[in-house]
């Protein structure tokens, strides 16, 4: 008789990953784009339609959001990537809707204990950034996920910004979202994505928001490095990931002594970190009912 697998299932500000996995491998997956102001109700019945096409093959399941969670409640730390009403029993309700064991975490946290335990963070203290639409975050520290009081380590995104930075969080001003607003303003397209390929022709103002950007975050991480000393500065995330990109950090932190100096590495298993990470955090602690060890 074939074990059961881990249903994991991720929910971003753009789309809704759900995934059969089995140690580091995604046995299946299918994607949805994410309606961002449909609302919890919507996105329950878009999880049991995902799902419901493994009934019989999983037993227990992890769950990572965008935002802050706590003792099974989600929360927004930043509505403008994904919105949810106040303070809402998240755990409680995924449950209903899938009828086994979750367990819920934040998608960078997440993201992070994969990277430790299957990619480029193996076996190492690490801090992991995913910079895409905004900024998350995570450490492992000796083996475990650093996740303080009620759950907030890791939010690197929420820091208050740099000096240079014109936004009250640092993701407002360094992330894909200020990079397409940046694009949109100079006419090179509406994304990211479009920011990168004008600049890759040699747009001089396109790359100009690149080498913005990546000051902002490599000095976030020289910071982090001061405060944690981290092996390894695992980089993931859509614009983290994007071609040229951990180039520009780390030509911003060439010149720092050696001591200080973060080690950036680039993350292994892409999109699918946050995934891996929460279905292995869900086969060591099933119920979700303490706090992960």
């Amino acid at each position: 008789m074939t074990r059961p697998l881990t249903l994991a299932i991720d929910l971003g500000g753009t789309k809704l990953l759900a995934a059969l996995v089995d140690g580091a491998n995604v046995v299946e997956r299918i994607e949805a784009p994410t309606d961002r102001d449909a609302g919890p109700k919507a996105w329950l019945a878009q999880i049991a339609d995902l799902s419901s096409r493994w009934v019989g093959r999983f037993d227990h399941a992890g769950m990572t959001v965008t935002g802050l969670v706590q003792g099974g409640f989600w929360s927004s730390l930043n509505p403008e990537t994904l919105a949810i009403p106040g303070r809402f029993a998240w755990l409680e309700a995924v449950e209903g809707v899938l009828r086994v064991p979750v367990t819920l975490l934040n998608d960078a946290q997440a993201a992070a204990w994969g990277e430790f335990c299957y990619g480029a963070g193996r076996g190492k203290d690490i801090a992991f950034l995913t910079i895409s639409t905004g900024v998350g975050g995570g450490i492992v520290f000796n083996g475990r996920l650093v996740q303080g009081r009620d759950g907030v380590a890791g939010h690197f995104g929420q820091a208050l910004a740099m000096p240079d930075g014109p936004a009250e969080r640092f993701e407002d001003g360094a992330a894909g979202r200020w990079m397409a607003a940046q694009g949109r303003a100079l006419g090179v397209g509406p994304d990211a994505q479009a920011v990168f390929a004008a600049a890759a022709a040699g747009h001089a103002g396109a790359e100009q928001i690149l080498q913005v950007s990546a000051r902002r975050v490599a000095r976030l991480c020289h910071n982090l490095q001061l405060m944690f000393a981290p092996e390894a500065t695992v980089i993931g995330g859509g614009v983290g990931l994007a071609p040229g990109y951990l180039d520009r950090l780390i030509g911003n932190v060439e010149n720092l002594q050696p001591s200080v100096r973060p080690n950036f590495v680039r993350a292994e298993l892409g999109k699918d970190a946050g995934v891996i990470g929460v279905a292995d955090l869900s086969r060591k602690n099933p119920s979700n009912r303490e706090e992960i060890k």
